[in-house]
């Protein structure tokens, strides 16, 4: 039994929605000539040669996924919040105006270019607050609006003081009583890392961070692994129960 080489790289090129042979043959781990070459002579293929396409495509498809799945944008970025149009209360993590230099303002590019991925806050020790994610938008307007969020897991005992012209009292003289104030990252994030992951795998680096790291972490919601995998998929990976009363 054979396939003919031509109506196999056909069909291949519809299911890996490849553009070009250069396309096809990185994806089968395949030389591009040698693709052309049997395509050309209508070679028949043995189901040895199919198999042997088959393991190499494999293999590239690892070996791809090892190089691409997760890549650094940006680690312990320092954090400059800067007021936005949209008022006072909106901060964005850094001031991307091309006056501020190259740096930042490539950088931003960057960030709103990157569809899917995790981003990381960190306190003034270093020290990782949130962690939060994105496969709907890009990385930098999710994370900015997470930077302006108010969450029930920010609040600190403070105590408020005045900014105005006002005569100073001694703590003695004039108590002024620490009331809770619910905060947002902007008022405790120094830095900030970014990273881009595929998308397939988003929820899961999410899920390994938060769990990983519960006491450490402000997120309030305890992520869960497998939360991309249909249901389908889910009751393909289970174990099938056995028959009441059958070995």
């Amino acid at each position: 039994m054979s396939i003919n080489a031509g109506d196999l790289f056909r069909h291949l090129e519809k299911k890996l929605h490849s553009q070009t042979d250069e396309e096809l043959a990185q994806a089968l781990g395949m030389r591009k000539i040698q693709m052309q070459a049997w395509r050309s002579e209508g070679k028949e293929l043995s189901a040895l040669q199919v198999a042997n396409i088959v393991s190499k495509a494999t293999e590239h498809t690892k070996q791809h996924i090892h190089r691409t799945a997760i890549r650094a944008i940006v680690e312990f970025f320092p954090i400059t919040p800067t007021p936005t149009k949209a008022g006072a209360n909106q901060l964005r993590v850094f001031d991307a105006a091309a006056d501020k230099g190259r740096y930042s303002t490539e950088l931003q590019k960057v960030l709103n270019a990157t569809k899917a991925g995790i981003y990381i806050f960190y306190d003034t020790r270093g020290r990782a607050l949130y962690a939060g994610q994105t496969k709907k938008q890009n990385i930098w307007k999710e994370m900015n609006l997470a930077f302006n969020r108010d969450r029930s897991t920010q609040v600190m005992t403070l105590v408020k003081h005045p900014i105005n012209n006002v005569e100073f009292k001694p703590a003695h003289q004039y108590v002024r009583q620490p009331h809770d104030r619910m905060l947002r990252l902007h008022d405790l994030a120094a830095y900030f890392s970014a990273y881009e992951i595929i998308p397939e795998m988003v929820d899961d680096i999410e899920a390994l961070l938060v769990r990983a790291f519960p006491n450490d972490l402000l997120n309030f919601k305890m992520e869960r692994f497998g939360k991309g995998i249909s249901k389908d998929e889910k009751a393909k990976s289970l174990p099938k129960a056995k028959a009441i009363g059958k070995e």
